[in-house]
C-alpha cells in the first residue's frame, strides 16, 4: 500500500527535499506551508510529475489553536483522496533560526523558537494520533548544534534540544502502538535558514567546512533521501534515536 506522509514546513528547503525525495520511493505527500503558497504548490506539482499524490495547506505550526481544525480537514481529505483514514508518517519540519547573542536574544524570539520547534510538534502530533497508523513514523528535525555550539544559536539549540527529549519520550510513549519516532540533526546546510547565513555568508559556509570531515557544508540533497530512507521498512527497528547527519561536522 502507498504511504502517506505529511511534512510541516514542506514548501522549500529540507522540507522540500524531504517531500520529493519519499515520493521517488513511491509515497504520496501532504504537506504544509505558512505563508509560501505558491511554492508550497509548485512543490505538489513535482510530485504530481513523479506520478504520485500531494496536497498542500495551509498551517502555522507555532499556533496550536490552529491544530483540531486542521485535524478534521486532515481526516477529510484522507477519505476524499485516498479512502483512507490513517497517515503513515509525519515529519515535523516546520522551523525558523534566530541569530541573537544570549545578551541581545529578545523574549519574543526565544518564545517564537519554542512555540514552533518544541510546542507545536507536541500538540501537532497529539492532535493527530486518531489519524497516524499503527506502525506508523515520527521524525522530528534536530540540528548538529544540540551536541557542539556556535555562537547566536542558544536559544535555537535549546528549543532543538528540547525537542530531542521529546522525541525519546514519544518513542517510548507511542512503542505499544508500533509507532517509531526519532530525531534527524542536520549539520550546517546551504538552505535559506537564518536568512541564509550558512549559504550566503562565505566565511561562515568556510569555517563550518573546516570544521567538517567530509571538507564541505551540507546542501538538501544530503538530508531529504536520508529521512526517506529512515521512513522505509528497512529501517522499522530504529526509534527513540538522535541521527546526526553532517559529514562529520568536529568529529
Amino acid at each position: 500500500m502507498t504511504t502517506i506522509t505529511l511534512i510541516t514546513g514542506a514548501g522549500r528547503g529540507l522540507g522540500r527535499n524531504t517531500a520529493l525525495s519519499i515520493a521517488r520511493r513511491g509515497g504520496d505527500i501532504i504537506l504544509t506551508y505558512r505563508s509560501s503558497a505558491n511554492e508550497a504548490q509548485a512543490v505538489v506539482a513535482e510530485i504530481e510529475a513523479l506520478g504520485r499524490k500531494a496536497l498542500a495547506f495551509q498551517l502555522d505550526s507555532g499556533d496550536v489553536s490552529a491544530f483540531p481544525a486542521f485535524a478534521e480537514t486532515l481526516r477529510t481529505v484522507l477519505r476524499e483522496t485516498w479512502g483512507r483514514d490513517r497517515i503513515d508518517a509525519i515529519v515535523n519540519n516546520a522551523g525558523h533560526g534566530e541569530y541573537a547573542m544570549i545578551a541581545d536574544t529578545t523574549e519574543a524570539q526565544f518564545d517564537s523558537l519554542f512555540d514552533v520547534h518544541v510546542k507545536g510538534p507536541f500538540f501537532l502530533v497529539q492532535a493527530l494520533l486518531p489519524l497516524l497508523a499503527d506502525g506508523g513514523r515520527i521524525i522530528n528535525i534536530g540540528t548538529g548544534l544540540t551536541r557542539v555550539s556556535y555562537p547566536g544559536f542558544s536559544a535555537y539549540a535549546a528549543a532543538k534540544a528540547a525537542s530531542d527529549m521529546l522525541t525519546v519520550y514519544m518513542a517510548r510513549e507511542l512503542g505499544a502502538r508500533g509507532i517509531t519516532a526519532n530525531s534527524v540533526a542536520p549539520g550546517a546546510i546551504e538552505t535559506d535558514f537564518g536568512g541564509g547565513l550558512v549559504r550566503d555568508t562565505p566565511e561562515v559556509n568556510r569555517q563550518f567546512a573546516g570544521l567538517t570531515a567530509l571538507g564541505r557544508v551540507g546542501v538538501p540533497d544530503d538530508i531529504g533521501p536520508m529521512i526517506g530512507s529512515l521512513l522505509g521498512p528497512e529501517n522499522r527497528w530504529v526509534t527513540g534515536q538522535r541521527i546526526e547527519v553532517s559529514g562529520g561536522q568536529v568529529i
